[in-house]
């Protein structure tokens, strides 16, 4: 246990914050899309590679990460994280290139991978199990509100610098760091600060001792292997695995889409309507919390999985004043998605959570092959179609609700 109950406070402190630079660094390629695609002259495929980049890093870290962190704990895996993160986005503010990017975005998505691992746990002893619930929701509240600042900081450093307002001392610093037509890679310098001050903060503190639990160890190979013999196990990771493809595939496309069919500029409104979608989806993960109270958790599942299905057809059929609200408000019916999923999956299977819960992880992989597939229908049909993909991966959820059958169900009031 830790010293006080004051450095307790501190560490969650800490952990909350990590939430939000996760989210910060994370969201904010939906945004970035039209602009890295003008800068770079990429096909929609090539665009595709860049949230393939970021989260194939998920599928590739998640169980190793887990296996370090038991080995490492906790302090050391964090700065490791944040170290490669800040490696990740200095050495592409310097060197702008889209294949330094490429790689630049791996390493980033595979620093934020492993703190997804670290801070769940340590969230649990720093805050005392009787508080986690709440600190759980705190942190998906302040991951939200991550998601919502992104794009709006994105927005006000392009326009200004592409505006020339370099009476701004921030603005006039920056200006002369990026490339003259590629005011968006200032976002990237703000990242770095954010990253290295991270890593300042995280080596001066002292870390508590975590005992993971069962259900949080990594497991063995013989778990793992138990697990894929398990038709449930594989289920749920596509599950995972549609649900991080429809969030990332609207979330990433949204801003190209309003630009291509709808003439709506990607560095205001557009970026605005990715900053809305994350808003909405915090504001819909409340109203889920309060639901899951009162209904089960099939029957929410399917409601909102039926609204996000109307939300994204009215976006790419409606009108631009609809198709401008209408991605934005999906995010809302996205929100119960993620832990839904989550809950029903692990309380599918009477052993091994802490091994299911790394192939459940291993499924964020879906943001990076789901954009591949998005991005090369395309280049070969157009984006609407692409996009049309997002129906197949939010059917796939759909069905979750009628096939699920967990040995324990929420409970209601």
């Amino acid at each position: 246990m830790m010293k006080s109950n004051k450095s307790n406070i501190y560490i969650v402190g800490l952990i909350l914050l990590t939430f939000f630079v996760i989210s910060f660094l994370t969201n904010i390629l939906g945004a970035l899309n039209p602009k890295v695609t003008e800068s770079y002259v990429l096909t929609e495929t090539m665009a595709g590679f860049l949230p393939f980049a970021f989260f194939i890093a998920y599928g590739v870290m998640s169980i190793p990460s887990g296996f370090l962190l038991e080995k490492w704990g906790e302090k050391k895996m964090m700065i490791i994280a944040f170290g490669m993160a800040f490696a990740g986005v200095v050495v592409f503010a310097i060197f702008p290139r889209f294949d330094v990017y490429l790689v630049s975005l791996f390493t980033i998505g595979g620093g934020m991978a492993a703190l997804q691992v670290i801070i769940n746990p340590l969230l649990r002893v720093s805050g005392g199990e009787e508080h986690y619930a709440f600190n759980s929701v705190l942190a998906q509240l302040i991951f939200g509100l991550a998601s919502f600042i992104s794009p709006q900081m994105y927005s006000y450093f392009v326009s200004n610098i592409d505006q020339g307002n370099v009476e701004k001392p921030l603005i006039g610093l920056m200006s002369g760091l990026v490339p003259e037509t590629m005011s968006w890679v200032s976002v990237y310098w703000v990242f770095s600060i954010i990253a290295l001050l991270m890593v300042v903060v995280i080596a001066f503190m002292s870390f508590p001792k975590v005992e993971l639990q069962d259900d949080e160890k990594v497991g063995t190979r013989e778990s793992y292997l138990e697990l894929f013999k398990n038709r449930y196990v594989i289920l749920y990771f596509l599950g995972i695995f549609a649900y991080v493809g429809a969030e990332q595939g609207i979330s990433y496309w949204m801003s190209k889409f309003l630009e291509n069919y709808h003439g709506i500029d990607p560095d205001t409104a557009g970026a605005d309507a990715v900053s809305y979608f994350w808003g909405l989806m915090t504001v819909g993960g409340v109203l889920g919390l309060v639901l899951l109270k009162l209904m089960d958790s099939k029957l929410i599942l399917r409601g909102f999985t039926i609204l996000a299905i109307v939300c994204v057809a009215a976006g790419l059929f409606g009108s631009a004043q609809v198709s401008l609200w209408a991605f934005p408000i999906s995010g809302f019916f996205l929100s119960v998605m993620y832990p839904v999923i989550v809950s029903l999956g692990l309380n599918s299977v009477k052993h091994h959570h802490g091994s299911f819960a790394g192939i459940l992880m291993t499924g964020i992989a879906g943001g990076a092959i789901v954009q591949i597939l998005i991005g090369g229908i395309s280049d070969l049909i157009s984006l609407k179609i692409g996009m049309m993909f997002l129906f197949i991966t939010l059917g796939y959820i759909l069905s979750i609700s009628f096939w699920a059958k967990p040995l324990v169900k929420n409970k209601t009031i």
